[in-house]
């Protein structure tokens, strides 16, 4: 393969991540890729997509399923935080609605998220203990969905709702995709026409806003359905949308908009202020979340978003990890302009609401930096031991926010 092929794309004098993997191929390659690789592909979808290759793939699964066996910690601490969970039991009795309604009169979005956990952790509960009960739950609530769903509405944040539950429920079909009795193409169809419609509408209108009004979390959950679907249907052209947007969009979800200052050396680390900093740390530890799930899913296809622009988003998650730890950060004014007509706002200070808020989005960070590329990820490092074993939706309130990622972080990256 020549060096100028778009699959070994150079960055940096080093071979992309998914090069290294078509031309020396499978495990030497991701070895031989070693704790400093740093590259990005082009822009460019896998010739074939992997499968299972969202949130977890192969290795992971089979890594829980060996462990938990073995009865090993962590990994059972989060099984058995897993097992506890009211979702996860195979009695459990979806309530698939046609017409799903988040913000303004009539809401009900709590029947989709509360069953798109149910079907996640029945579908981990079968694929890390075999159990045949969870599986045939999981297919049963997948299939409703599939073929009762036919609308996503509200005000605007019926785009928080085709975004958050857009991404989450193309991972519990991922881990169904084989199962005989989950139909799949149904599954995909129903994606393909009731979420991927209004991600794509946010992600290039911004509901007619003032380009910079939305924080970055209603890009990113967006941008995480339009990736899950591309991986979902197999569909390269929405891969590949969601990874240009990643690198390039113009809303504050793109990498340079999301992390907007950065800040070498502080104390021994570089850090990167996050968007929503000035806002509050629910809405900032929810960013890792979503960004998290986006470089894990594009991790699993080839392609290393963890690692983009210098290792961008590390520098975020270390600096939000530090603040919720109670440490000072630094803090650059941001300003930004609201509304239809932009008008002109600015934070001068880090928002303190929320402030060491306990949300199951560090697992996935540590185990990817700390682990798999051996850095020194010392803030978020200890930001997930603080919080182990993760649990998901249902251990986390009964409100939405409980419910923005999936979880089982623990159980499912410890290595």
């Amino acid at each position: 393969m020549s060096r100028t092929s778009p699959h070994t794309h150079h960055e940096g004098g080093r071979v992309s991540r998914r090069g290294l993997l078509k031309t020396a191929g499978g495990l030497t390659a991701a070895l031989a890729l070693g704790a400093g690789a740093t590259a990005t592909t082009a822009d460019a979808a896998p010739g074939t997509f992997t499968h299972p290759g969202m949130l977890h793939n192969a290795g992971d699964i089979n890594r829980a399923k060996v462990r938990v066996a073995a009865g090993d910690d962590p990994w059972l601490s989060g099984w058995n935080k897993l097992v506890a969970n009211s979702h996860s039991q195979s009695t459990w009795t979806n309530r698939a609605t046609a017409t799903i309604i988040r913000g303004g009169t009539g809401q009900n979005y709590g029947l989709l998220y509360n069953d798109i956990a149910a079907a996640y952790q029945n579908a981990l509960r079968w694929r890390v203990g075999g159990t045949e009960a969870n599986a045939q739950c999981a297919a049963r609530i997948l299939n409703a969905w599939a073929t009762t769903l036919t609308t996503v509405t509200g005000n605007a944040d019926r785009f928080l709702a085709a975004g958050l539950y857009g991404w989450q429920f193309a991972n519990a079909a991922e881990l169904m995709r084989d199962y005989s009795a989950f139909d799949l193409g149904a599954f995909q169809e129903m994606m393909a026409n009731v979420f991927y419609p209004l991600n794509n509408q946010f992600l290039t209108g911004h509901n007619d806003a003032c380009i910079t009004n939305y924080w970055a979390n209603w890009d990113l959950c967006n941008m995480a359905s339009v990736l899950a679907i591309g991986i979902l249907n197999n569909d390269g052209a929405k891969y590949d949308q969601a990874v240009t947007y990643f690198k390039n969009g113009a809303g504050n979800g793109s990498i340079k908009n999301a992390v907007p200052f950065l800040y070498s050396n502080v104390e021994g680390y570089d850090l990167g202020q996050w968007q929503e900093s000035g806002r509050d740390q629910g809405h900032t530890v929810m960013g890792m979340g979503q960004m998290g799930a986006i470089c894990e899913m594009a991790w699993n296809q080839g392609e290393d978003l963890y690692s983009y622009d210098g290792r961008r988003f590390m520098k975020a998650a270390q600096y939000v990890a530090k603040y919720n730890l109670n440490m000072d950060v630094p803090f650059t004014t941001y300003n930004w302009g609201s509304g239809q007509n932009c008008s002109p706002q600015s934070q001068t200070v880090p928002g303190a609401g929320s402030r060491g808020q306990v949300r199951p989005v560090w697992a996935m960070l540590h185990y990817h930096y700390g682990r798999r590329l051996l850095l020194d990820d010392k803030y978020i490092s200890q930001m997930c031991f603080s919080v182990a074993p993760e649990g998901g939706g249902g251990d986390y309130g009964s409100d939405s926010g409980g419910y923005d990622q999936l979880g089982f972080g623990t159980l499912m990256y410890a290595k």
